[in-house]
Order: C-alpha cells, then structure tokens, then sequence
C-alpha cells in the first residue's frame, strides 16, 4: 500500500539512500535538508524525490515545514524517519557549550521537533511508522564525540519508550545504528585512518548506504508490523549487542 513519507535530512548520504528506498518501494516521499540548496536541487532532479527546507532543531520551523510537506504530499504523513544529525568533534575538556548544544538539537531535539507535530494524526489514523538513524558509537561510545554519543544514545532511549506508548494504536517505532558507512564524509577520512577503521570490522568492509535504505524500507512496510521498540545494528559485526 501506498503511504506518505518524509526523511530528514534526507538528500544526501544515507538519508538520501532511505528516501530512494522508500520511493522504490512505493511510498511518495519527501525528503528534508538544511542548507545545501544546490545538493538538494540535484537530488530532486536525479530522483523526483521532492525537498523542503527547514532546520530540525527549531520546532516552530518543523511545525511549518512539516505542513507544507503535507501539502505537497496531497495527504498526511505516515512515516517519518528522523535522519538528520550533524558532529561537532572535540574532547570533552575542550568542548564548547556551542558545540555541545549543536548537537544535541539536531540529533536529539529535532526527534521531539518532528515527531510531536505528527503524533496525533498517526494515532488517531491508527497507523504510522517511525524509524530513528542512531549509531554504533550511540551503543558503545566514541573518544572525541561525547555530544554526539549522548545524543545517539537518547535516540535509543526515545525510541524504546514511544514504542511503548503507541503500540496499541497500530504505530511502530524503531531505531537503526549504523556503523563506518561509504558516505562522503567517512570517505574523506585520511587513508590511513580509513584502513585501521576497516580493520576493525569483521566484515572486512565498509557499509552501504543503501543496506541502511533497506532496512529502514522494511521497517516501513507492513510486513513490520510487529516489530517495534527494537534497535537494529548495522555495523558488520565491529560491536555485536
């Protein structure tokens, strides 16, 4: 069956992966982005996936751009997948509180930013579908991302509990970590950084962007149903839980 889908941050790497995903699987969907009007203008012409602009980590912005995704979807949203999340690296001894609160909105806030607007509507049409992009270092922890391992571990916390509160109204909530994914911003790591990575992966590789879009499809389909509150791991076997 047809649905109404919206990824944040959802025109490039793995969130441009998951829109792809959830188009070829036959939802219409429209993918958020930030700030990279150009980046966004090609992924619309390359897919005929439709964007709209608006910063995750402000609610009255999400209200706003989350109704005019509606409007241009021609009906409500069904599925949401909270995608959008930025780093701001740095040992915590020298961490600025700027970079702290950075975080924390876009990877944190902007799941209470999305999901409040979209709730309702989901529960009182007794289906709906969430999927939250945490991370391996949100389950193990990561040296120089404190803010970005507390916000990915939060992730997993909202998703556990939401999925208890909306089980009973046909809503399923989950949550997927991925590990080193081949996006451009971890294939612009240092060669030699990159290799001790891999090295640490028993998969002996890097992940696919589009096994993130797969999973999350099928988290989406109705075949999920019963699935909800649960955290998958994607990370070729570098953290097993």
């Amino acid at each position: 069956m047809t649905r109404t889908a919206i990824v944040t941050g959802g025109t490039r790497g793995i969130g441009a992966a998951i829109s792809q995903a959830l188009s070829a699987a036959g939802h219409r969907v429209i993918a958020n982005y930030a700030g990279n009007d150009e980046a966004a203008r090609a992924f619309a012409d390359n897919t005929g996936i439709g964007v709209v602009k608006f910063d995750v980590g402000d609610y009255a912005a999400c209200q706003a751009g989350l109704a005019e995704a509606e409007q241009a979807l021609g009906a409500p949203i069904d599925i949401l997948v909270n995608n959008a999340g930025i780093t701001r690296d740095g040992m915590f001894h020298k961490m600025s509180r700027e970079h702290w609160r950075e975080v924390m909105s876009v990877d944190l806030d902007s799941l209470f930013n999305c999901t409040r607007p979209l709730i309702l509507g989901m529960r009182e049409r007794g289906w709906g579908r969430i999927v939250n992009i945490s991370s391996i270092n949100g389950q193990k922890g990561q040296m120089g991302q404190v803010n970005y391992s507390a916000a990915k571990a939060g992730v997993i916390g909202f998703t556990k509990a939401l999925a208890q509160e909306n089980a009973a109204k046909g809503i399923t909530v989950n949550a997927i970590c991925p590990g080193y994914i081949a996006t451009e911003m971890v294939s612009a790591v240092p060669e030699a950084v990159l290799d001790k990575i891999v090295s640490g992966i028993p998969a002996g590789r890097l992940g696919e962007a589009e096994e993130i879009g797969a999973l999350t499809a099928f988290l989406c389909s109705d075949a999920a149903a019963f699935m909800t509150g649960s955290t998958l791991t994607a990370n070729g076997g570098q953290y097993m839980v």
